[in-house]
């Protein structure tokens, strides 16, 4: 396992080079920074050419991503725009959004596995039935049109809640945005679940558990969910990432500053920066994700073994 894990990491190198590489030409040779700086006005050719040599953008392209990768290394991820250092945005974005991607985490993996176990025993009767329709009702609207209706119903009309959360974003403030965030991966993967537990529960090594007179419930638990999870985990796995670098809608929304926010501004204002910053640690996250997944897979199932 240990040589497995050394071999993995040595793998990431590359890939997290070729990543990070590529999203900084795309945001370099796609955007122009310093007509954000300047915003609607041009800049003349002295102002533009001052600022071009103070954020190194007069440099060639492959110097500038050296130069930031040697950054990196030691923690410094450059300065915005507006002059505050990336860093000092990531330590007020990323805890926020961390804290929403565990909620909505949570919500798939509680409420998306216990309904896909449920309607996987239960396959073709109306609690399988309503649970698929619900599901393909939430896969079918818009992130932006659930979260807008949640905000309108339970924050502005009924009162239930704040319409947008404070500055400080408590978990108890997130629960509805992590619930927002997480509605089209939880009917994944309850759908993902469902599937995979009527499919298990034909194979030779559930009739056998049943056979020997083993309860039902350690039969479910202990045989049938264990090897059923393995494609559940490796969505979940994926999706953490996905969710925390798409969490700009729902961060719009509810007035969250987290990560989605930060990247949102970014863009607006060309703030390479910030976005190869954010974006950056972002893969680090789909990385670090991918490696736990894979190893989970040998906790789950007993016959992946790792040389």
């Amino acid at each position: 396992m240990g040589r497995y894990v050394v071999r993995r990491l040595l793998q990431m190198i590359p890939v997290f080079v070729g990543a990070t590489l590529l999203i900084f030409l795309m945001v370099n040779v796609m955007g122009d920074p310093i007509a954000g700086l300047c915003g609607e006005r041009q800049c003349d050719p002295a102002t533009a050419a001052r600022l071009e040599k103070e954020f190194g953008l007069d440099e060639p392209v492959w110097q500038q991503y050296l130069t930031y990768m040697g950054n990196v290394f030691t923690g410094d991820f450059g300065t915005a725009f507006n002059g505050q250092e990336v860093t000092e945005l990531m330590a007020t974005a990323f805890p926020v959004t961390i804290r929403l991607t565990l909620i909505a985490i949570l919500f798939e993996i509680v409420v998306g596995i216990a309904l896909g176990v449920v309607t996987g025993l239960s396959r073709g009767r109306p609690v399988d039935t309503g649970v698929l329709l619900l599901t393909l009702v939430v896969v079918s609207v818009p992130t932006f049109v659930t979260g807008l209706l949640l905000q309108l119903l339970l924050g502005v009309r009924w009162g239930w809640i704040r319409p947008s959360v404070s500055s400080e974003a408590p978990f108890g403030e997130l629960i509805l945005p992590g619930l927002v965030l997480a509605s089209v991966s939880l009917a994944y993967v309850t759908r993902l679940t469902r599937t995979s537990i009527a499919e298990n529960r034909r194979s030779d090594y559930v009739r056998t558990a049943v056979a020997k007179g083993l309860p039902y419930r350690r039969v479910v638990v202990r045989h049938l969910l264990r090897n059923s999870l393995i494609p559940v985990v490796t969505f979940i796995g994926a999706d953490i990432g996905f969710l925390m670098g798409g969490a700009i809608v729902t961060e719009r929304i509810f007035n969250i500053h987290g990560v989605g926010y930060q990247l949102y501004q970014g863009i607006l204002r060309q703030n390479t920066q910030t976005v190869v910053g954010f974006v950056t640690v972002l893969v680090l996250v789909f990385l670090v994700a991918n490696l736990v997944v894979d190893l989970l897979y040998a906790v789950l199932d007993p016959r992946i073994r790792y040389a």
